[in-house]
């Protein structure tokens, strides 16, 4: 039977507006994960996928419900504990988030330097180029890289930890459709080699018809989960 590897109760996220109102942008979603899978959160700009993703990966505090990873109570961490958790879970964003300064392999060992690892940090990190197909582009500057090589070294930097879960929020916004089609490859990819499960923020129809689930929200409530699409 396959395990769990999030669950989300009655999750709540509220931000204070300019005007001293409250907007709901997680409002009370409930949904299960399953480990090694890959799930889509798509909907309407505002629609809160964003805002759970990030809940998922404690960059954002819960104001109401409860959220399990991995055995994890996210809502209940210490800030000790809130750290930790973060280095345990993969992130891959729209925008990069690249150092200009370092080459794709200190990129990509960049997030553990700063801790004692039972590992050489940097020839992991080529092991990760070569994984998503940039060994020969290793020692290169990010400048010098196409938005989708950036994008494979983001990647490779988000399974520095060999994390469980991997969450890609608008990983292929600022990609063509060929590119982002690569993009998506890859990650189904990594899911199957690294045993990963893989939750995807998307607005993108075509990368959330190639995940098992697709859990669409509105107004920050989970409207429906939708079956794999039959290929």
């Amino acid at each position: 039977m396959t395990e769990r590897i999030v669950r989300a109760v009655a999750a709540r996220k509220v931000f204070r507006l300019p005007d001293g109102g409250r907007f709901s942008a997680v409002d009370g979603v409930s949904l299960d994960i399953e480990e090694s899978a890959t799930v889509a959160l798509t909907g309407s700009s505002g629609a809160g996928k964003s805002t759970l993703l990030h809940l998922f990966g404690a960059l954002e505090r819960l104001d109401g419900g409860t959220i399990e990873v991995a055995g994890h109570d996210v809502g209940n961490l210490s800030r000790r504990g809130l750290a930790a958790y973060r280095r345990s879970v993969g992130f891959v964003f729209q925008r990069f988030h690249l150092l200009s300064a370092l080459t794709a392999v200190d990129n990509v060992a960049a997030p553990v330097l700063p801790f004692r690892t039972g590992y050489d940090p940097r020839a992991r990190a080529r092991e990760l180029l070569e994984l998503v197909g940039l060994a020969d582009r290793a020692d290169a500057l990010p400048s010098r890289l196409s938005g989708g090589q950036q994008q494979r070294v983001a990647i490779a930097r988000a399974l520095i930890n060999r994390p469980r879960l991997l969450l890609a929020d608008e990983p292929t916004g600022n990609l063509d459709s060929r590119t982002s089609a690569s993009i998506m490859d890859l990650l189904l990819r990594l899911r199957d080699e690294c045993h990963t499960t893989v939750v995807i923020a998307t607005h993108d129809p075509i990368i959330a018809a190639r995940c098992d689930v697709v859990h669409r929200l509105c107004d920050g409530q989970l409207e429906r989960a939708e079956p794999p699409s039959p290929s």
